[in-house]
């Protein structure tokens, strides 16, 4: 028999249809038992869910990086859950879960006629009120700009209105409360869980630190006179509102994830259209996500009152951005909807622009939805190729507004379509694209498209990752080490799309390891990156990084899952002050009062009474940083899912694509 390393490596350019047979080899072992340890057998009744079967973004209660407790659920979670069931559909034959996981996705982050009310009432030629962002969180609340002109037109509400019948959103908030921790309930009843909530509102320089958790359901009971909405956006007179975030990588992902379990099921004789068309209306919807924040023109966009006006398309930039966001009155009797002007490549996904553009099954149902995906998936690629350092990483993105208010950058900033480059785009508070994590997200994702498609410019893009991949990863004594952080320096060249195969491109762009460590998470995903290229190339020693990375991988293995000792001195933040304008006064549903002054565990009360508060109170008065072993459900399902990949595709014969007449389609060797 050969070894896995020459099975993959033969199996990289063969065209064989998978064979319907379930894995048994080493590989598929450890995902199975690793999805048993998550799923509990696939009764959804284990550490990593609640019983309302809401999947925690981390075992661990006390936690804090994007969401700000362990027991809040994102958007991010639930597209990861996708891919859980998809490749365990796979190995096993059994893809009730790929159907299960979305209907819970639906039921808790994608909000209910109810829970939106209004939105007919919404009116495209006036999508929004403008107000502008800062890079100083004490320039908040912004100030609301009553001056028409200054708001394009949304291009796309109409013909979505037309295509489903009416004018609710089919997208995902971006976070929830799974146990209600913050009390504040579902519509304000103070009860239910889980809730939906918000934290990000107030610039650049808002790390989860310096947020103010609020219900999105605003009705004045909690917070000041106005709730919270005076600490956000100034305004002559405040309404009671709901208002909701899509984190659109995270939609993405789930469409993504779901054509992956489409296609094994076809494979395997079985059926997961009705998935596949919820998914193309998530991504029909999702391109609000393709345009700037107020649907100006793109493209040297400068001066909120002198950047025109989009009318059309021609405010669309057809990437993805960093969140789009709709709301309106509580009785129903006004609606509003934005997108983001600023794009990040880690939330790129050209994979899911190609399923949305080509795979029948996954067609938007509106007239141009397909048409605009595949005008994304030519800009996306482009876009990893333009911010492609000389070292092989991918840079951080581009914005149409500039500081969020269509500022004037500095004369040495180059472009992409008239956008301006931004090495950290939307957050400062760690540098956005700092961590290596970002690297595995985004390129993942092209190099999978590249696998399936064939497509030569993903493959260019992939093959000099791969590169910066195999300079940075390594395994030596059974332990893993790869570049946790990457510092930047310089910029891009200006964007010309006939330089795409340009030799020495981007010469004076450099991303250099900054930190050095273990993040099981974020070698996984990478290492799927690089495992798709590798595989696409006939690239033996991609494959063999990847076999002994994964081999390794074992060694961090637990009751949980897989998880490394972490000792967070960022918890000193526990004790930083969070900015509360003067004068400002209001509580909370934890009864915390909040004032000017207050810090972040002020306004969070009952994290005293959680089991592991000793180690961050003994590190606030003095002592050592705490140390914590944390499960996140995301970074167990990358590493799920890596091994999985290696059993699907040495088990099956391996090309991962359909069947029939679909074969030629998907597959290009």
């Amino acid at each position: 028999m050969p070894s896995i390393r020459n099975t993959l490596f033969l199996l990289g350019a063969s065209t064989v249809l998978a064979a319907n047979k379930r894995a048994d080899d080493q590989y598929a072992k450890r995902a199975t038992e690793h999805y048993n340890i998550i799923t509990g057998n696939g009764s959804y009744s284990s550490k990593y869910f609640s019983s309302e079967k809401v999947p925690y973004h981390s075992v661990e209660t006390l936690m804090v990086e994007a969401p700000d407790h362990g027991h809040e659920s994102v958007s991010e979670t639930y597209s990861f859950w996708i891919w859980l069931e998809a490749v365990n559909g796979k190995l096993t034959g059994n893809y009730e879960g790929v159907d299960t996981a979305w209907s819970y996705l639906e039921k808790h982050l994608i909000p209910d006629s109810k829970n939106q009310p209004g939105n007919s009432k919404y009116n495209p030629s006036s999508p929004a009120t403008y107000a502008p962002e800062d890079d100083d969180i004490t320039n908040y609340p912004a100030q609301l700009v009553f001056q028409d002109g200054i708001v394009g037109q949304d291009p796309i509400a109409q013909e979505l209105q037309q295509a489903y019948g009416n004018w609710d959103m089919y997208a995902m908030h971006w976070i929830i409360d799974g146990d209600n921790w913050y009390g504040y309930g579902q519509q304000g009843d103070g009860t239910s869980k889980p809730s939906f909530i918000n934290t990000f509102q107030r610039g650049s320089s808002e790390s989860t630190w310096k947020t103010i958790p609020h219900p999105c359901w605003e009705e004045f009971k909690w917070g000041g006179p106005n709730g919270f909405l005076d600490l956000f956006t100034g305004d002559n007179s405040y309404s009671k509102q709901w208002r909701y975030t899509a984190a659109p990588d995270a939609d993405a992902r789930a469409i993504q994830a779901a054509y992956f379990g489409y296609i094994w099921a076809k494979e395997d004789g079985q059926d997961l259209s009705a998935v596949a068309a919820k998914a193309a209306k998530l991504g029909d919807y999702m391109r609000y996500a393709q345009y700037d924040k107020y649907f100006k023109k793109i493209g040297n966009c400068i001066g909120y009152n002198k950047c025109a006006a989009g009318s059309g398309k021609n405010s669309a930039h057809y990437l993805i951005s960093w969140y789009f966001a709709w709301g309106g009155g509580l009785q129903g009797d006004w609606a509003w909807r934005i997108s983001s002007s600023h794009t990040h490549s880690g939330y790129q996904n050209p994979l899911a622009a190609w399923v949305l553009s080509s795979e029948p099954a996954f067609k938007p149902k509106s007239s141009t939805g397909a048409e605009d995906w595949a005008t994304s998936l030519d800009r996306q690629l482009e876009l990893f190729r333009w911010l492609q350092s000389s070292e092989g990483c991918i840079a951080g993105g581009a914005t149409n507004s500039w500081q969020g208010h269509y500022a004037q950058p500095d004369s040495s900033i180059t472009t992409f379509y008239g956008m301006f480059y931004d090495w950290q785009p939307v957050y400062h508070d760690p540098p956005s694209n700092n961590w290596s994590g970002m690297q595995g997200w985004g390129m993942e994702r092209v190099c999978s498209l590249y696998y399936l498609s064939g497509d030569e410019r993903a493959g260019k893009v992939c093959q000099e990752w791969a590169k910066w991949v195999k300079k940075n990863v390594r395994v030596s004594n059974g332990e893993i080490t790869h570049c946790t952080n990457i510092k930047w320096e310089g910029n891009p060249d200006e964007w010309n799309s006939s330089n795409f195969n340009k030799a020495n491109l981007n010469a004076s762009l450099h991303g250099t390891s900054s930190s050095e460590g273990t993040d099981l998470g974020t070698v996984a995903s990478i290492i799927k990156g690089l495992l798709w290229v590798s595989l696409k190339d006939n690239d033996q020693e991609g494959i063999d990084l990847v076999i002994d990375v994964m081999d390794a991988m074992e060694n961090y293995k637990d009751s949980l899952g897989y998880a490394v000792k972490e000792a967070r001195e960022d918890y000193a933040k526990f004790g930083g002050e969070v900015y509360v304008p003067s004068g400002w006064t209001g509580k909370n549903a934890q009864g915390a009062n909040i004032k000017n002054g207050v810090t972040f565990i002020d306004i969070r009360p009952k994290y005293k009474q959680d089991p592991d508060w000793a180690q961050v109170e003994n590190f606030l008065n003095g002592g050592d940083p705490p140390e914590f072993t944390y499960h996140r459900f995301w970074a167990q399902t990358e590493i799920m899912v890596a091994n999985g990949i290696l059993s699907i595709y040495k088990a099956s014969g391996g090309t991962g694509g359909g069947s029939g007449s679909d074969e030629k389609k998907i597959i290009s060797y």
